[in-house]
C-alpha cells in the first residue's frame, strides 16, 4: 500500500487515502491472578504482578469511488520485555543470553524484546480489512465485506470491548439498510473453520454465526433494538464448550447450537437516563454439559449428555441522572445485571440454564478486575452471576473526569448447587449462600490534548467465602484477603 501510494501516480490521483494509527501503552499491577497463590496466604499480603502491555496500530482508509471504500488496520499487541510470540501461557520460556532462569511471562509477547534476535518479530497482524459498497447491486443496502469489528449498542452481545488491547473482530459480511429512523442489519460471520483434510473435509468443525439486528430511533426518548443471533455449532468446538465434538467422535457429535433472541431499550425520559434489556437463549447444550460433574446429566431420562437442552436468560437494567447545572457535573447511576445459572437439579432434568454472553464483552459490565470474564459463565462455574452496582462521576475541571463504582456480586444459583465445583462438598463449613464479594473501581481520565488521553485506575476486590469455594480454595472458612489492581494508560491517536 505504501509503495502504491508514493509511486503509483494514477492510483494516487484516483484514490483519497487517509492514514492514521494508535499507540496505547498500559502499565498494570495485578493481584487478582493470585487468589489461590499458596504463597499469599489467607491473611498475608498477596503476590502482585507488574507488567506493561501496548497496542500499536497503523491504518489506512481509501475512498475509491463515491460508492466504494476500503479500510485496512494492522495491529500488534505485546508485553514489554517479553520474548514470547503472541498471547501465550506459561512461564520461564525465554532465557536472556543463555544465562539464568527464563524471563518469559504469561500473557503476550513481542517476539522482538531485548534478548530476542531482531529478525524474530512476526507479531503484526490484520485486525481489520474490509471494503464497503454502498447500494450494493442497486439494492438499498450497504455491503461491508471482510474482517471487521462488530459493535452493536453498548457492546453487550457484540463489541470490541474498548479496554482489551487486542479488541474483538470478526471475519464477516454485513448488509445494512437505513430507512428513516430504522436501521436493520444481517451479519454473517465464520467463527471457526475446520482443518482441511479427511478430519475436516465435511466442515463438521465449522462454526457459523448469523445475526439479525434492528434499531429504531425515537421510542421513549431513545431507541429500541431487537436481536437474533444463531451460533451454528453442531460439533461443540466453540463458545468455551469444552466438548470433544466431531473431530474426535464423528459418530456421536455433541451439538452446541445456541440461539439468542432479545431486545434493548435505552434513552432518556424526564431527565433520567435509563436502559433495560432482556435476552433469552435456547438450543442444544451437549458440549457445555461436559463441564459438569460426571453423571450430572445422566438422570431424567438422559443416558448420556446427548439431549441436553439450553434455556437461559439475562436481564440488565440501569437508571441514572447527570446534573449538568451543578458544579463538577456529578452523575449517579444504579445498575443491575442478572445472568441465569445451572444447578445440579437443572442438569438432572437435562437443562443447561447458564447464560452465554457469546463474545468477549465482560470488562465493560462486571467490574474492572475481570474476575467473571468468560462468556460461557466459567468464572462462577456456570452458576450464573448477579451484579448490583452504584456508579458515579465528577468533572472537577475541564478535561478531567473522575469515576467511581461499587459492585456487589453473587451467583444466581446457590454456591453448593453444582457438584462440579472443585472442593465444594469438602471445603469445610461455610455459609452456603451465594455471596462472591464486593469490588470498588476508581478511575481518573484526563484529556491531555486533542490526540492524547491519560487514564489511571485502582480497584479492590473483597472476596467472600463463596468466592473461595467457587475458585477451588481448600477451605471457605478463613478470612479471605482482598486483592488490588491498578493501571496507568496513555492513548495517543493520529
Amino acid at each position: 500500500m505504501v509503495t502504491a501510494f508514493f509511486v503509483g501516480t494514477t492510483i494516487a490521483q484516483a484514490v483519497s487515502v487517509e492514514w492514521g494509527g494508535q499507540l496505547r501503552p498500559r502499565a498494570e499491577y495485578n493481584e487478582q491472578a493470585g487468589f489461590n497463590d499458596p504463597g499469599a496466604g489467607q491473611n498475608g499480603s498477596r503476590n502482585g504482578d507488574y507488567f506493561v502491555s501496548t497496542r500499536i496500530r497503523l491504518q489506512a482508509k481509501a475512498d475509491i469511488l463515491p460508492d466504494t471504500s476500503a479500510f485496512i488496520q494492522l495491529q500488534s499487541v505485546r508485553n514489554y520485555g517479553n520474548d514470547l510470540e503472541g498471547i501465550t501461557t506459561g512461564a520461564n520460556v525465554a532465557t536472556p543470553n543463555g544465562a539464568g532462569p527464563g524471563l518469559g511471562g504469561s500473557s503476550g509477547g513481542s517476539g522482538n524484546a531485548s534478548f530476542s534476535p531482531s529478525d524474530n518479530d512476526n507479531t503484526v497482524g490484520v485486525h481489520q480489512a474490509y471494503f464497503t459498497l454502498k447500494n450494493f447491486a442497486t439494492l438499498p443496502v450497504d455491503l461491508k465485506f471482510g474482517r471487521q469489528e462488530v459493535v452493536l449498542d453498548g457492546h453487550r452481545i457484540f463489541g470490541n470491548t474498548v479496554w482489551t488491547q487486542g479488541a474483538q473482530s470478526h471475519d464477516a459480511i454485513r448488509l445494512t439498510n437505513h430507512t428513516g429512523n430504522l436501521t436493520t442489519s444481517y451479519i454473517y460471520a465464520i467463527g471457526n473453520e475446520s482443518a482441511r483434510g479427511a478430519a475436516g473435509a465435511n466442515d463438521t468443525g465449522d462454526i457459523e454465526i448469523h445475526t439479525v439486528f434492528a434499531n429504531y430511533q425515537g421510542i421513549l426518548g431513545g431507541a429500541l433494538s431487537l436481536y437474533f443471533v444463531a451460533l451454528d455449532d453442531s460439533c461443540s468446538n466453540g463458545g468455551g464448550a469444552g466438548g470433544s465434538g466431531c473431530r474426535s467422535t464423528p459418530a456421536s457429535p455433541l451439538d452446541n447450537n445456541l440461539y439468542t433472541i432479545g431486545f434493548r431499550q435505552a434513552g432518556q425520559l424526564y431527565g433520567i437516563d435509563y436502559r433495560g434489556e432482556f435476552y433469552y437463549q435456547f438450543g442444544q447444550a451437549e458440549g457445555e454439559a461436559t463441564n459438569f460433574a460426571a453423571g450430572a446429566f445422566t438422570n431424567g431420562g438422559f443416558s448420556t449428555i446427548q439431549g441436553a437442552d439450553r434455556s437461559a436468560y439475562m436481564i440488565g437494567a440501569r437508571v441514572g441522572k447527570k446534573f449538568n447545572n451543578v458544579m463538577w457535573k456529578p452523575s449517579l447511576t444504579f445498575w443491575y445485571d442478572y445472568l441465569s445459572g445451572t444447578s445440579d437439579a437443572d442438569a438432572r432434568k437435562g437443562n443447561m440454564n447458564t447464560f452465554n454472553t457469546l463474545f468477549d464483552t465482560g470488562h465493560k459490565f462486571y467490574g474492572f478486575m475481570d474476575l467473571f470474564l468468560p462468556a460461557n459463565g466459567a468464572g462462577t462455574k456456570r452458576l450464573g452471576l448477579v451484579d448490583y452496582s452504584i456508579k458515579s462521576s465528577l468533572q472537577p475541571a475541564k478535561g478531567w473526569k473522575f469515576k467511581a463504582a461499587w459492585h456487589y456480586f453473587t451467583t444466581a444459583e446457590g454456591i453448593d448447587a453444582n457438584s462440579a465445583i472443585s472442593g465444594a462438598s469438602a471445603a469445610g463449613p461455610h455459609d452456603n449462600n451465594n455471596d462472591l464479594g464486593n469490588e470498588i473501581d476508581l478511575t481518573l481520565v484526563h484529556k491531555y490534548n486533542a490526540n492524547t488521553t491519560i487514564s489511571a485506575g485502582w480497584s479492590k476486590f473483597y472476596q467472600e467465602q463463596g468466592f473461595e469455594v467457587v475458585n477451588g480454595a481448600a477451605s471457605g472458612t478463613g478470612n479471605p484477603t482482598p486483592a488490588n489492581w491498578a493501571y496507568l494508560m496513555f492513548d495517543v491517536k493520529f
